[in-house]
């Protein structure tokens, strides 16, 4: 399993893509002899599970955590403490603080799969947060 990031614009899809991956690697694959993962996922706005009274309602695998309309820094941190998962999963990251959590997940072993707004990767590697994660070696 590697990090990943997933960019593009708004509106193409970047949630959706993400809510797949979240599932299949949660649930694995038998067939592809694929174990599942653990995975935490903080979904600030409800838009990657839908929870409904803590309740995921779009399918997101067997083995996920949902933290649901907790904000992207203190979710990452409480799932690190408190959850041991193998991934974390964002949507959207945005701001330094941001990727201070996930630079902090990383050094703690965890993988992580996330979206960003931009249009190419050239647009990532110029913003406050993404530079000095690149610069880390963090991502790339």
């Amino acid at each position: 399993m590697k990090h990943t990031l997933i960019i593009s614009p708004p509106g193409c899809g970047k949630t959706t893509l993400l809510r797949d991956i979240i599932r299949n690697l949660s649930d694995g694959n038998k067939r592809l002899n694929v174990r599942g993962y653990r995975i935490g996922v903080v979904d600030e706005r409800g838009e990657i599970a839908a929870c409904h009274q803590g309740v995921p309602q779009l399918d997101v695998g067997l083995r996920t955590d949902v933290l649901d309309s907790c904000p992207k820094t203190l979710g990452i941190y409480m799932l690190l403490r408190s959850m041991g998962p193998e991934i974390i999963a964002v949507d959207e990251i945005g701001g330094v603080d941001d990727a201070k959590a996930i630079q902090d997940a990383l050094k703690a072993g965890v993988k992580i799969i996330a979206t960003a707004h931009a249009g190419t990767f050239d647009e990532i590697k110029v913003r406050a947060g993404f530079k000095e994660m690149i610069e880390n070696s963090f991502l790339m």
